[in-house]
């Protein structure tokens, strides 16, 4: 993989904006919690990326 860092749109789950998201290319599947940053709630996002580094990102509400 050439490029490391891949930016995604992704829409939060409680405010429903969209912003950018910079997702490692180098782990094909990541699991993490990142604050939204329009509303700053909790957001567990779920990363997979193929060999042709397409991204499919899962945004949920953050179940405590």
């Amino acid at each position: 993989m050439q490029n490391l860092l891949i930016e995604t749109r992704v829409q939060c789950p409680y405010c429903w904006e969209r912003f950018s998201l910079l997702v490692d290319a180098s782990v094909d599947t990541q699991a993490y919690v990142e604050d939204c940053e329009i509303c700053c709630r909790p957001i567990d996002f779920i990363v997979d990326i193929d060999e042709q580094e397409q991204v499919r990102v899962q945004a949920r509400l953050q179940h405590e």
